[in-house]
Order: C-alpha cells, then structure tokens, then sequence
C-alpha cells in the first residue's frame, strides 16, 4: 500500500455533530422520554460531619405519587461506589459518617418530579452532628504538627539530589514562595443525568451524559450484584464535561438502575444547577510551597515543592489527580535536582475530582510565578530564562523521563515571541503604563508540559478499541470506546477512518458509545482519545483495506505489490483496471468477504518507580507557551484581558479549526479560573454560589478581542498521523499567565487564584 497525499487530515472540516446540534435535534438526556417513566429526587444529609441515628421514610411513602423510598436496604449488591477510591457509600446507614452535606439517605421516586421533590422533604433523618473539619489550613496543621493524623494520598518525586538539606548547596541563589489555587465549577451546559431501563432480558440498560460508560456500567454491577454482561451503558449526547462526567456519573446511574431494578419500569434522574454545583466534584483547592535554586545566569539547579489539596469528603479521583500535581510540579523545564510531595487531606466540603488540566493548573501557577521573580531579580528578560531552560529532543524531564521525539516546547516560546512582537509589546506597556495613572498594563508568560493519557499510574486503563463496519451502499459506520461530549471527537475520527480508507467523511457515521459493542476502553479523558480511539479506529481502517487489496488482487488478477489505490479508485500500476470503493466493497459482501473490523490500540508499558516518584510519567508530551496582556484598574481592582498569544505543539492538527476552537474554550474557561470564578461555602459545608446569580462565569463579552493562536507540530511517532492532544493543554497555561500578567501590571506578586477583588486591592495598597 502506497502513503497518498493526505486529503481529510490537517484540512478544514465541517462538524459531524454540527447540524444536529445547531438544529436542536440532537437528543440530551433531558429530551429522552420512555413511556410509564418515574422521576428519582435524591435525599441527601444537609450536614457536613456527623453520625446518622435513623432514618424514617413513613411519610414519604405516604405522600401523592410516591412509587418507592430506597434505602439502605434496598441495595442487593455492594453499598459502596468510588473511582479509585471505594470510600463512598452509596446510601448512608444508621451509624455511618455523615462526610458532607451531599451524602445520600434516601432515593425517592415518584409518577412526577415534582411529587418526588415534595415527599423527599418528608424522609426524617437524625444525625448526631460533629465539628466539621472546612478548612483546608486546619489540616496543614494537623499534618505538621504530626502524631496520629495521616494525609489520605501522598503522591512524591525524587530526582538527582533531593536532600532538602543538601540539594540547594550549589545554588547561586535561591527563591521560596506561597501560593494558592481555589475551587473551580465545571459549569457544564448540561447538569448530570441518567434514565435507567430494566428489560425483559433482565438487561439493565442505562442512558446518560458521562464521558466513561466502563465506570458506570462496572458501578451499576456491583450495586445490583449484576454480572457485567447484564449491565448496557448507552452515552446519549453529552453537553460539555470538563472532567466532571468522568466518575461521577456513576453516582447517579446507580440511583436510577436501583429504583428501575424495584419498579421495573423506566426511572430518570436530572439534575437542577443548584444540585449539581452543590453535589458534584470540584477542582482541587491546592496550597503551595516552592523553593527553587538558580545558578547566576539563570539555569534552574535544584527544586523542592510541598503542595497540600483539599480532596473534600471523599476521596473520589484525587489519587490519580495529585499524581498528575506531582508529576508537572516543577514545570517544563530542565532540572537535575528535584523533591516534590503532594498531600491530599479529607476534609467535610464537597469531594473533588477530574477537571480539564488534572491537577496541573494549580502547580503551574506556582512554578511561573517564580520563574518571574527570578528573571526579575537576575534582571533577565522573562521569556529568555525559559528558553534557556526548555526541555528539548534528548533532554530529561523533573522525573527523569528521556525525551526521544516530539518536544515542541522551545518552537511555542518562539512562537509567542513572534506573535506578540515582545520586545515591541513590552515597550507599548510601558509608553500606556506612563500615560495613565490608575489604570495599569501588564504582560505574563506561561510555559507548560502536559502528559498525555493516564500514564505510568493508570497504564491498566491505556488501551481502547474500535469497530469499524462498511455497508453495501459503501457507507461505514464506526463504534469507538472514547466519547463525544462537544469537543469534536467524532469528526476527527471519521476524518481518521476516511484518510486511511480515502472515503469523503459524510460517509462516516460515528455513534455514541455503548458498552455492549465495545470492550473497556477506558475514560475520555486526559487528551487521550485522538491518540487511542484514533489509533483503534486506524488499525480496524487497515485490516478492511487488507481484505479490499486481497479481493481486488484475486478478481483482477493483479499482484499485491502492483496495485494502486487512490481517491478511492483501485487500479494496476499502470491506472488499469479501475475499480471503485464502493464497487469492491459491494462485490466483498456478495463474496461474503466480510469487511468489518476491529481495531485495538494500547502504548507500550512505561518504567515507573512508585516508591521513589521517578521515571517515565507519560507516553508523550504536549507543550504550550502563552503571553497575556491584562489591564487593571487600581481603584476598582477590576481586570480585563486585552491580547492573548498562545501557541500549542499537538504533534499533528488533525483538524486545525478544531483545534483553535479547543485553544479558544480553554483559554476562557481558564480565565474563569483566574478572574471570576470565586465559589463560596458557609459555615456549614454547603456551596452558597450554587447558580449562574451567584457563581459568575466568562461570555463573550470577556474575551479579548486580540487573540493570535500559532499551531506547533512536533510529529509523536505512536500517535495517528503524527497527532497528540489538545483538550486539557489548552486551559493549563492560561491562570499562571494571567496571574503573572496581573503581577506585571501592579507590580506585586499575585499568588492565588481566583484574584479576587478584595485581595487585589489589598496587593495594589500593601495590605498584603
């Protein structure tokens, strides 16, 4: 087979999912109606901390409509729910720990929702109230004062010397500094929901908004004490995720199957904004210390990051999460000496778990914050002191990983640079700096690394397949075990299956995952599903190309080694003999040549030493660079982006519009993160900034209008035609670039995020 000119890969694409969406005709869980279909409410603690005495659901089975009360009881499997983590119980029993607010008592279901709201009121509980644990500080002093308590997770790096009192002795200088990163909402379009189907196989099926069915359907088992083959998880159309629908979904499809189980009709479960901001995980608070060693012109020697999370009143997916902290703590660069440890410490808020980015947000706003003030302080030029410290081709990572290929990480700082014009943009701050008074500008770089897929802590869940199936009429349809939840999955897989099979995309037909066609193929999640469906869907394209070749060798008479194929025509060597995709593909079928395939892709095993936090974290690596110019008015603390220059090393744009729209969503959701998005807890556990009133979040009118994005390809040779990932890259840089842009403009150091207004102006008069 002969490589041909690509003509679908790197070209402009029209969404496969556009119309459908754009029409309205696409169906969200909350547009699927079954006929004789109950409404689930669940009933949850409303306390933080404390032990529950009793329950007492008489009267809420006695209300108008009520068709059930689940309880404890009522659970024929395995009370427990929880991704990796099984500390969550699926509903308390009388002398459990009440962990959070969002503890589930009771499942209440009813002929309407509203009747199911009404009679959830009247479940009685009584709880034996403890001092809640709500702040993060208590347990930073709790664990270094240290006696009996002990950090629930504890993820480390060791590197070169990582002796706290040996590893800054060669260092010309050596800078420490706090720093903070808050909550964030995933504020999703679509809230979290499930429909559940009990058949008369006995097949439970459920339908949801999710972004890994393997959870739900391995969760719905275990709950129903089902084997497995029992258990179909349908992903309906999926409004946004963020990270959000990862394993969290689980905890609602296990309501729902359970009230389908008893009830045997279909049961649907939505939920309201409230519920879902108040309920639902969160990003990870997370507390830092950094401490950094310099030589005198500026290369990074020696590292040492202690970083505390709050991972809330369970446990959720904060180990694979702080992992990932610990693993993009010390930054993108080049350093010998490295100790990083990270803790994360239960405390009575709302548990947190995946959001865009894994963790790393927060420690990078750490890491660029003091490779400014050492540029200051060495009083070198900003952008330069990372260029002189980029990892590059053959360079090793912070723990230890050699880098064989694909290493864009220098070509995005000069891609920024030439954007921006720097030296130009840095003197036109100046000049308006100078010409007004209170109103100041600034300008901040941020430089990131992100490992793609789950790497050396979830290599179990690396893997994904695919089927890929031609019909008579030469449409394909194709089943992948990644999914579609808005970021143009399934256009770029049928872009995928089109190159290799040289058929227009408008043949393609990519459906929503199922887990009756497709084995586990983990979550989608960590940028990972271009590289693994991709590659799946890729090598199911070449098996039917395989047979396609064999059948038009044999009914041809033409050997293997001399046939053409080209715009989708087989020919001779000499442009004989045409034949038609479609044509050969029909004349297979009747032939009973079956031309459907499955494809299956997993990376090769990394070498990764748990004990010592050290080796190869990550198949591969995405980088990005991104300078931001903010303004800020030093009376009202109000900040406002002005230009944005961002540039992405993806290894191949399979679909360039796809992926500046990706940079574009993420740099406005991370802007959110930097500027707006201040999520409140009383004095009880409970979220109080739980709608779109009270929780402010970016639109439009806050994007800057100057926005220069540069796509860097540094081919990844495993990856399908060169490609990585896009998706959580395009937030990471953006709240350290903002936080270091606020700084420049005030000239004081920002050090946590949300800036709030408040602790702005305390910067801006000195206060802090």
């Amino acid at each position: 087979m002969e490589e041909n000119p690509l003509t679908l890969i790197g070209k402009q694409l029209v969404r496969s999912d556009g119309v459908e969406k754009v029409l309205g005709t696409a169906k969200y869980v909350h547009d699927l109606h079954f006929s004789d279909m109950a409404y689930l409410v669940i009933r949850t603690a409303r306390i933080a901390s404390g032990v529950l005495k009793s329950i007492d659901i008489e009267k809420a089975q006695r209300s108008e409509g009520v068709l059930a009360v689940l309880i404890y009881k009522d659970i024929p499997g395995v009370n427990q729910m929880g991704e990796p983590v099984p500390d969550y119980p699926i509903l308390l029993k009388p002398g459990d720990e009440v962990r959070y607010v969002g503890d589930y008592v009771a499942f209440v279901v009813a002929q309407t929702k509203e009747q199911a709201v009404r009679a959830a009121e009247k479940v009685t509980i009584v709880v034996e109230e403890k001092k809640p644990v709500l702040s993060l500080e208590e347990r930073i002093r709790e664990f270094q004062i240290g006696g009996k308590y002990v950090p629930a997770v504890h993820q480390k790096v060791r590197k070169g010397d990582s002796d706290p009192g040996t590893m800054f002795g060669s260092c010309d200088y050596v800078f420490e500094g706090d720093f903070f990163a808050d909550y964030q909402e995933h504020a999703y379009l679509e809230t979290q929901g499930m429909i559940a189907l009990y058949d008369q196989d006995n097949v439970m099926t459920v339908f949801g908004s999710m972004q890994c069915p393997y959870y739900v359907q391995n969760g719905v088992a275990h709950a129903l004490a089902f084997p497995i083959n029992r258990i179909r998880i349908i992903q309906s159309v999926t409004g946004g995720a963020f990270g959000g629908k990862e394993e969290v979904p689980t905890y609602f499809a296990i309501p729902v199957a359970l009230a389908a189980y008893h009830l045997h009709r279909p049961v649907k479960l939505v939920l309201d904004r409230e519920e879902d901001i108040q309920w639902t995980s969160k990003r990870h608070p997370i507390k830092s210390h950094y401490k950094v060693g310099i030589a005198d012109y500026g290369r990074l020697r020696s590292i040492q990051v202690e970083a505390h999370a709050d991972i809330g009143g369970h446990s959720t997916l904060s180990p694979i999460v702080l992992w990932r902290s610990s693993v993009h703590a010390a930054g993108a660069y080049e350093i010998p000496n490295v100790r990083v440890d990270v803790y994360g410490h239960y405390t009575n808020k709302v548990p947190c778990g995946a959001y865009r980015g894994f963790g790393s947000p927060q420690v990078f706003i750490g890491i660029e914050g003091i490779m400014d003030e050492v540029a200051d302080k060495l009083k070198k030029d900003r952008l330069y002191l990372r260029k002189i410290n980029a990892l590059e081709k053959g360079k090793i990572t912070p723990t230890g990983h050699l880098l064989p290929e694909s290493v864009g990480a220098k070509k995005t700082l000069e891609e920024v640079e030439r954007l921006s014009q720097w030296e130009q943009l840095k003197e036109r701050i100046t000049q308006f700096n100078q010409e007004h008074k209170h109103i100041k500008r600034g300008a901040g770089i941020s430089h990131i690394h992100y490992g793609v897929a789950l790497g050396a802590m979830g290599q179990a869940l690396d893997a994904s397949g695919a089927f890929v199936n031609v019909l008579p009429d030469g449409s394909i349809s194709i089943h992948i075990g990644g999914t579609e939840m808005g970021q143009g999955a399934k256009t770029v897989i049928a872009a995928i299956a089109g190159e290799v099979l040289q058929q227009p995309i408008d043949k393609m037909r990519v459906y929503q995952t199922d887990t009756f066609f497709m084995p586990d193929s983990g979550p989608t999640v960590a940028s990972r599903t271009t590289i693994f469906s991709g590659n799946a869907v890729m090598n199911a394209c070449k098996e039917i190309m395989k047979t396609l070749y064999a059948l038009y060798s044999s009914e041809m008479t033409v050997l293997p080694q001399n046939i053409r194929y080209f715009g989708g025509v087989f020919t001779d060597s000499e442009g004989q003999k045409p034949i038609a995709f479609k044509e050969l593909a029909g004349l297979a079928i009747k032939k009973n040549k079956g031309l459907s395939a499955t494809g299956w892709f997993q990376t090769p095993r990394l070498t990764w030493d748990p004990e010592n936090g050290f080796g190869e974290a990550y198949i591969t690596y995405s980088f990005a660079s991104q300078i931001v110019v903010v303004e800020v008015d030093c009376l009202t603390a109000e900040v406002s982006v002005k230009e944005v220059y961002t540039s992405h090393d993806v290894g191949k744009a399979l679909n360039p519009d796809g992926v500046i729209g990706q940079i574009h969503g993420g740099f406005v959701q991370g802007m959110g993160y930097a500027l707006f998005e201040s999520l409140k807890v009383n004095e009880t556990g409970k979220i109080v900034s739980d709608n779109f009133n009270t929780l402010t979040i970016p639109t439009i009118h806050e994007t800057p209008e100057i926005f220069k994005v540069s796509i860097v390809e540094e081919p990844f040779s495993k990856g399908p035609f060169g490609a990585k990932g896009i998706g959580e890259p395009s937030l990471i840089p953006t709240p350290a670039a903002i936080a270091n842009a606020v700084s420049d403009a005030i000239g004081k150091r920002v050090r946590e995020v949300p800036i709030r207004k408040e602790y702005l102006l305390g910067l801006i008069l000195g206060e802090k």
